[in-house]
């Protein structure tokens, strides 16, 4: 058992610590001092095996009390457990536990490996070709257009490369997480491929108040000639509410004109209920501040659910105007990436939300990343 001279504990206890009896060595020195009186006084228990449990219910402790004089009893109440005798005594049963647990690991080691083997399985599966989507969502009927980027300009130039700045730029799908064929049933997602239309332009406008129908003004890519012989354009609004307010516009085309009774036809012809219930972002901060890439999250957002949308049918093209002042948490969020958007690399996924077997896996309509764009040079645009 543990001793201490007593005219060095004094002096120390009364020179280092004069709360010394608050503090946790303190009560456990006092524990000890009872586990050993209790002993002693149990003579018995000094020949038992170190095998045995002792249950001390109380135990007396006195300390002299140097300056005083006069003794200091406290009581315990606690149980002492010998860690050994708890080892040896169950050593069969941890035994059989430990084969136990070692089953159930290896159980679940499996089904892990097998979920990972099945995912990678599926991912390669039903990894879609451009060609694939095109002929299915596209008039395969139809003579296909050449689209000459040349005869397109918006107001927010083309990244010559990743260094540039203040641009816009069209990735791949493979940085967003799509809908896979089995989602119905394993909720299974694979990564994205090649947009179905391609980014033509973005325009970036300062305008006196949000502009719905912005395709029809003279100024837009859609009235131009090129734009007119295009076979389908689609035009998304981004009505950002700040002071000024901007409008971010992005101009997608297709070679050919969507397919009868494909899922893009039904987006395009359909109803808006259809369309809000299908119309969907994915959004990503490639570049910038943690609490800007936690604000945006990646997780795909239903826009005509969380945002009120319009949509305009007419000749070759669908306008779709998205109202982020409409939703309280949108415009915080993107009040949020406005005070660092000349730091931040954003992209942005577009897609048609796949609800039914027959329209999985999912695809990507269009892509577009906005390189560190500068809030002063939006042009402005009158109504």
């Amino acid at each position: 058992m543990l001793e201490i001279p007593s005219a060095g504990w004094f002096r120390w206890k009364k020179n280092h610590c004069s709360k010394f009896e608050k503090s946790v060595p303190y009560a456990l020195l006092c524990q000890v001092a009872g586990l050993k009186e209790y002993i002693s006084a149990n003579p018995a228990l000094k020949f038992e095996s170190t095998t045995t449990v002792v249950h001390s219910k109380f135990a007396h402790v006195s300390v002299s009390n140097g300056e005083n004089g006069h003794d200091v009893e406290t009581e315990a109440h606690d149980e002492f457990y010998d860690a050994i005798a708890g080892d040896s005594s169950s050593s069969s049963e941890d035994e059989d536990e430990e084969s136990d647990d070692n089953g159930e690991v290896d159980q679940k080691d499996a089904r892990v490996k097998l979920r990972n083997v099945s995912w990678a399985i599926s991912s390669i599966a039903v990894k879609r070709t451009k060609a694939s989507v095109t002929n299915k969502e596209l008039d395969p009927n139809a003579n296909s257009t050449v689209i000459d980027p040349s005869q397109f300009c918006g107001s927010l130039h083309k990244g010559k490369d990743e260094n540039d700045s203040n641009c816009w730029s069209s990735p791949s799908g493979k940085g967003f997480m799509i809908r896979g064929k089995s989602y119905l049933k394993d909720n299974a997602k694979v990564m994205g491929g090649e947009p179905l239309l391609k980014l033509l332009a973005v325009d970036w406008f300062t305008v006196d108040k949000s502009i719905d129908r912005i395709a029809l003004h003279p100024k837009c890519l859609v009235q131009s000639e090129a734009g007119k012989k295009l076979p389908f354009i689609l035009v998304i609004n981004l009505q950002v509410p700040a002071k000024p307010n901007y409008s971010l516009v992005l101009y997608y085309a297709a070679e050919r004109p969507p397919k009868k009774n494909s899922l893009l036809a039904k987006f395009v012809d359909g109803s808006d209920m259809f369309r809000d219930a299908r119309f969907k972002l994915i959004p990503s901060i490639v570049e910038g501040y943690w609490m800007v890439k936690r604000a945006v999250g990646t997780k795909a957002c239903l826009l005509g659910k969380a945002v009120t949308c319009k949509y305009f049918r007419q000749d070759n093209f669908l306008e779709i105007d998205v109202d982020i002042g409409s939703s309280s948490v949108a415009r915080g969020v993107i009040g949020l990436v406005l005070g660092y958007v000349t730091s931040l690399v954003v992209d942005l996924a577009i897609l048609i939300e796949a609800k039914e077997e027959e329209e999985l896996p999912e695809y990507i309509l269009g892509t577009v990343r906005l390189n560190r764009v500068k809030l002063d040079s939006a042009v402005h645009l009158d109504g």
